[in-house]
């Protein structure tokens, strides 16, 4: 009983923040995208009574607070409107589907290390990380179901080109993580950040524990596997400039075209939160998770120490939206890329690059007698 409540206690504090970071990470978008365009940005909304507070009325409104508040209120009382064309369960399961896996993806991510005696993970899984990639991987089925279920062309071909794109790059993404298992020996994403701990960040293993001559060897593996990795995740996310299933220039909106109401922002909360699953995978793998190599921070708290096991969650979220304030400022700096050039740069350049990867760290344990 006392698993089932303090499981039940986790769901809840790490949904609950993340539907918040969902709903705020589109007001910090809009306010990156403006100070990238030298605009304001959201400025306008105001609440009657916290507006005529002095000082922190004005502040909040200024820097547009209440937008995401606003925004989610209009999407629920907007009209549910399904056009008469389409095929209708399909229509209707279709955000579902695409919504559903960004978030079972962050069960099974240490989001800190422990409070008491209690993991900072819903579910720690011994092969956690193949977990994550069978999750990840039904995401297109809504996105292509999506293109399919509206009966009409653009966003037909919106759900073809993702679900080629994302076919593409999870290879990608799933090679550059074997270089990881080698090193780490283990599929527990809770051991990988352990090991990391004690022998130095996957991608940069100078920050960490003690430095050797294999960590030296190591530096350019980490590297190649991180940044597979993170331009995967750009096009796992149809991120700009791999935004080729939505491409409104072509497009209009591709696979969301025909959505409208709560079901468009399903669509709309999936996107963010797979960015944000993307970003805490990276920061796991490849950037020590909740660890920093300071004051001793490296090692998981007694259990009473609850300040310093906060602090490990104040650490893993400071790095996970790092990676956030990065994809917003790629998308605002970068065009798209022409579809050959997307599918290129997946087949003919990082799925032989993570290949060599591989090899070369496989050569480097094998060198240095691991």
């Amino acid at each position: 009983m006392q698993f089932v409540f303090f499981t039940l206690l986790k769901i809840a504090c790490v949904l609950g923040p993340l539907l918040t970071l969902v709903a705020y990470a589109v007001l910090a978008e809009r306010k990156v995208s403006a100070l990238i365009q030298d605009r304001v940005g959201p400025n306008r909304v105001n609440l009657p009574l916290i507006g005529s507070i002095p000082v922190l009325g004005p502040f909040l409104t200024k820097l547009g607070f209440w937008h995401p508040l606003v925004d989610g209120v209009k999407s629920f009382i907007k009209e549910d409107f399904t056009p008469a064309h389409v095929r209708k369960i399909y229509f209707w399961l279709a955000p579902a589907i695409s919504l559903v896996p960004a978030f079972l993806v962050v069960a099974v991510i240490p989001f800190g290390s422990t409070l008491g005696a209690q993991k900072m993970v819903i579910a720690d899984l011994n092969v956690g990380i193949l977990y994550t990639f069978g999750i990840v991987s039904l995401g297109v089925y809504g996105i292509v179901l999506a293109g399919y279920a509206a009966n009409s062309k653009f966003p037909f071909l919106g759900g073809i080109r993702a679900s080629a794109q994302m076919i593409s790059y999870e290879i990608a993404m799933g090679m550059s993580v074997i270089p990881v298992f080698l090193v780490v020996g283990d599929l527990n994403l809770g051991k990988i950040i352990e090991h990391q701990a004690q022998n130095g960040w996957n991608a940069f293993p100078v920050f960490g524990g003690g430095f050797g001559l294999q960590q030296l060897l190591l530096i350019p593996c980490g590297v190649i596997s991180f940044v597979i990795f993170f331009i995967s995740a750009l096009a796992e996310t149809n991120r700009l400039p791999f935004d080729m299933a939505e491409s409104e220039s072509e497009l209009v909106s591709g696979y969301h075209t025909e959505y409208s109401s709560m079901k468009f922002g399903m669509f709309f909360i999936g996107e963010y939160a797979n960015m944000f699953a993307g970003a805490a995978m990276m920061t796991t793998l490849f950037l020590g998770g909740w660890t920093l190599p300071i004051l001793g921070l490296n090692v998981a708290p007694a259990e009473g120490e609850w300040f310093k096991g906060l602090l490990h969650i104040g650490i893993f979220m400071g790095k996970m939206l790092g990676f956030m304030f990065i994809f917003m400022w790629i998308r605002w700096m970068l065009p798209r890329f022409r579809y050959d050039q997307l599918m290129d740069l997946g087949w003919r350049r990082m799925i032989p690059l993570a290949l060599a990867n591989i090899i070369l760290t496989a050569a480097v344990l094998a060198l240095t007698n691991r």
